[in-house]
């Protein structure tokens, strides 16, 4: 098992893309720590991977967007196991409309989830890590980040900005060989993507190469890679997950 005995807290754990990287890092003998905003959502999840799998699963409750919160998370997670070797920094949000129409709460709550979460959440586990000379933090980033889509320059600049944050931590941490790295993913099958109507997803297909969307999995896979000895030599890098979307 390739994180035999890891500490991994995944922050937007509960759902979506954040629990297909919790379930695949259960398989590979990490012990997982869902974060979470929505409580009862987070302990549903620890409980249902847990008993899937029979690992070690615990869940924390916070907002991102406010570091005492982060703080705290990571303080329970350290009280319980002494380390963190893996911090996925998977929390988002979506508030879409034309910059023309976008509100300012719209767009400080997409950034303050997005980038600032992502900021925050690093930041309190930079210490640890630097001290143990240890340590894996992956970004979920976005193509969208690289490329832009109209009606969505909050999460477009906010995902833009995690890329950007992402290596100038690598360049901060490897020193103390904590290895940063993000991945961005394209269009990733979602309850979301579920309701859309054939038309619409055929349009999508036809801008996808490989004409069809992402499962959750895919990018679950990526982490591992990025959390596991096959990626000892990178950092800073950024995985983009978009069936070529995006080249």
């Amino acid at each position: 098992m390739r994180l035999k005995d890891q500490v991994a807290v995944i922050t937007g754990g509960a759902q979506g893309i954040g629990r297909a990287i919790a379930e695949t890092f259960s398989k590979e003998g990490a012990k997982v720590i869902i974060s979470d905003i929505k409580a009862e959502l987070a302990q549903k999840t620890a409980e249902e991977i847990k008993a899937k799998y029979g690992t070690e699963t615990h869940f924390v409750v916070g907002n991102v967007a406010i570091i005492e919160d982060c703080e705290k998370m990571m303080q329970q997670v350290l009280d319980k196991f002494s380390k963190i070797n893996i911090l996925i920094n998977n929390a988002g949000i979506t508030r879409d409309n034309l910059l023309m129409r976008m509100s300012d709460q719209d767009w400080d709550l997409v950034i303050g989830i997005n980038l600032k979460g992502v900021f925050n959440c690093t930041k309190a586990v930079s210490r640890t890590m630097m001290k143990q000379r240890s340590g894996r933090i992956v970004n979920i980033a976005s193509v969208v980040g690289m490329m832009g889509n109209p009606g969505q320059a909050n999460y477009s600049a906010s995902k833009g900005g995690v890329i950007a944050l992402t290596k100038t931590c690598a360049k901060e941490f490897a020193s103390r060989n904590v290895l940063v790295n993000a991945i961005a993913p394209g269009f990733i099958k979602s309850a979301m993507t579920d309701t859309l109507t054939d038309e619409v997803k055929k349009k999508y297909y036809d801008v996808i190469p490989l004409g069809r969307f992402g499962e959750p999995e895919d990018v679950a896979k990526a982490a591992l890679f990025l959390c596991s000895d096959e990626s000892a030599y990178i950092t800073g890098h950024v995985i983009s997950i978009n069936g070529g979307m995006y080249i």
